[in-house]
């Protein structure tokens, strides 16, 4: 086995990595950007080492900076992670050659199954079904155009080198097409750079299962069963499960032979996924990752295997521990992925500081952040992912629920409030799903901006401990009390707290030992200790977490924002409306399509925006002349930042 092994990848997956090396007895070498100089990963490695600025193609996808890391190290073995390099050949054989053994299979095997062109190629003539669809070398505008309409829309364009949502679009009319292509092109290139693509049906109601293969050196391969993926957003996962609801055994026995045969067919070594769309009872191959998944802690869970293990041993040239007879299925097992996202508005990355951070520890917690470590535009807003094991699936089910319910998660937007509306919709507990659940549930995205009773005196209750002036050395001083005394007047206060567009006035009078809030339509006698909230005759458990004059009241693991209002301070001013396009979210701009003095019509696009790899599109809010543009592709801009500008109407 290995002395020292390098992570060339960063956040919950390196941390992972590192507790399995660590149990192994082997040192860790962790690598960073100046982004995540204080990262997470980098304070649990051995020994860390800068590779450059925070952009990922000067940093994490920098082959020579993480070689020269791994050199000055002393690494045996070199760890990719997924994602970046993991599934890039070229890196692969550089290892090689600077005598870095590197941990995923041959370079050969990504080639042929890391590309979803040649993989689909390869399946095609060893007789695995496949989604009808265009896979060639040519990848002109007029190739593509022509195999669109030969397949017929809707379509889906996928990027040929990656995966994870990342340059895919769906197209259900020719008008699109280019747009979607050119699209497609630049994310695909700044995620995997490379911008070749593929285009294929695009299936209705399919689910998304795939099937967890391993190999070794000495001609042995198995499959670790399947997993679920067909709950999805932005064609990305968000939640996993294993084994697959409702899974027919012939099913997966013809699965499991058809992904093994793949992995064979190729020479594979180590960990690979052969992923499958399933509808009306056929399964089609789609594509190959040739690296570890995200979601593979389900498979974990319901084997009692730990796979990075499984990894390093295949890596070091042993054979695999276990034959397929001796793999079994025990209970269920479900992951959910906590973004730093706003579902509400489609899902735009959230980024901020972590101001406060509570995962359950009555699950599986894989994360790469803590409370204060802030989430950038830089990387994948993942903050953790949670997973949860029962001896059936509506135990999992029931203790994710519940774990769900502990999160807590202040400083950003997060799907926290998503993954436990779907958790317990009635569809999903049924397994009555597919890729397109959300989008045929919307309900789940709906949430009340009206916050409970409970957090509105939680966040009243907070404001009326806090002092009115700096409170003095001395304890006993009356200055120091919150008790609304007032000379010659009942004692009492008036709070105004601002709850997204509404204000909302409190008046505030001491009883004994608690406070008699009152607000239009309701009236609560309420008292907050550290975090037990007693309102009336209830008792309840509840966080406020301030930061300047916005508080966060978090009961039920879902929080409520608000907003302490000062009636003294002055007016903000008025903020840009249609007259102006303000970048929703810190990122880079890829592509600007408009200059001043253009005519535009509503909806179309302006400016595109990539962060978090993602692209964004803004577009006109109105009909108009384009009067400034006030960026240029490849500018980092901020959130707010104000990028085109209107002329104002005569």
């Amino acid at each position: 086995m290995f002395r020292k092994l390098l992570i060339a990848n960063r956040g919950e997956i390196a941390c992972r990595i590192i507790r399995t090396a660590r149990r192994l007895g082997i040192a860790t070498v962790a690598v960073y950007s100046d982004a995540d100089a204080d990262a997470l990963h980098v304070a649990m490695a051995d020994e860390a080492y800068r590779i450059g600025p925070a952009a990922p193609r000067d940093s994490y996808l920098n082959t020579s900076a993480i070689l020269s890391a791994a050199r000055r190290a002393g690494a045996e073995a070199l760890h990719p992670g997924y994602g970046f390099l993991s599934e890039n050949a070229d890196f692969a054989e550089a290892c090689a050659q600077a005598g870095i053994v590197f941990v995923g299979p041959p370079p050969s095997a990504i080639r042929a199954m890391g590309g979803k062109s040649e993989a689909k190629a390869l399946m095609e003539q060893a007789g695995v079904p496949l989604v009808p669809g265009y896979h060639g070398a040519a990848q002109d505008d007029a190739t593509l155009t022509e195999a669109a309409a030969r397949i017929g829309y809707p379509v889906l364009i996928k990027a040929s080198a990656g995966g994870g949502g990342k340059g895919m679009r769906i197209v259900e009319t020719a008008p699109d097409l280019p747009a979607a292509l050119a699209g497609a092109r630049r994310e695909a290139q700044s995620s995997f750079g490379d911008a070749r693509l593929l285009i294929e049906r695009y299936l209705q109601r399919p689910r998304h299962i795939e099937i967890q293969v391993f190999a070794d050196s000495h001609g042995n391969a198995v499959h670790l069963f399947e997993r679920d993926c067909s709950i999805q957003r932005r064609h990305q996962k968000i939640i996993e499960e294993a084994p697959a609801p409702g899974m027919d055994p012939a099913m997966r026995a013809a699965m499991g032979a058809a992904a093994v045969a793949a992995a064979r067919a190729v020479g594979y070594q180590g960990a690979g996924t052969v992923e499958f769309i399933v509808e009306g009872g056929a399964f089609h191959f789609m594509e190959m990752n040739t690296r570890l998944q995200v979601e593979h802690p389900v498979t974990e869970a319901i084997t009692g295997l730990d796979l990075v293990e499984w990894q390093l041993h295949v890596a070091a040239g042993l054979a695999l521990p276990k034959s397929q007879a001796d793999l079994a299925i025990t209970g269920h097992a479900i992951e959910v992925r906590l973004y730093a996202e706003d579902p509400a508005r489609n899902f735009l990355p959230s980024v901020g500081t972590l101001a406060h951070l509570h995962l359950p520890d009555t699950a599986r917690i894989d994360s790469g952040v803590r409370t204060g470590d802030t989430i950038t535009p830089d990387y994948d807003p993942m903050i953790a992912k949670l997973i949860v094991h029962g001896p059936d699936r509506p135990t999992a089910l029931s203790r994710l629920e519940a774990a769900l319910a502990e999160c807590a998660v202040v400083g950003v937007q997060t799907n926290l409030a998503l993954l436990g509306a779907i958790a317990g919709h009635p569809a999903f507990r049924a397994a009555d799903f597919d890729t397109g659940f959300i989008a045929r549930h919307p309900e789940v995205l709906d949430a009340d901006p009206t916050p409970p009773q409970a957090a509105i005196a939680a966040a009243a209750l907070h404001l009326l401990a806090i002092p009115a002036t700096n409170p003095p050395s001395d304890p006993n001083s009356p200055w120091s009390t919150t008790d609304a005394w007032r000379m010659n007047l009942p004692a009492a206060r008036t709070l105004m707290l601002r709850i997204g567009e509404t204000t909302l006035t409190i008046h505030a009078e001491p009883t004994a030992d608690s406070w008699r809030l009152s607000w239009p339509g309701a009236t609560h006698i309420a008292r907050l200790r550290e975090t037990r909230l007693r309102l009336d005759d209830t008792t309840i458990p509840a966080t406020v977490v301030a930061s300047g004059p916005r508080l966060t009241v978090i009961l039920a693991g879902r929080p409520h924002p608000f907003e302490a209002i000062d009636p003294l301070a002055p007016p903000e001013a008025a903020i840009a409306g249609a007259e102006h396009i303000l970048a929703p979210i810190p990122g880079r701009i890829t592509a600007v399509l408009c200059t001043p003095g253009d005519v535009v019509t509503r909806g179309q696009t302006l400016i595109v925006l990539e962060a978090m790899k993602m692209e964004m599109t803004l577009t006109a809010a109105m009909d108009g002349t384009i009067a400034a543009v006030r960026c240029a592709v490849g500018d980092m801009v901020q959130e707010g930042a104000d990028l085109v500008d209107f002329a104002a109407e005569a």
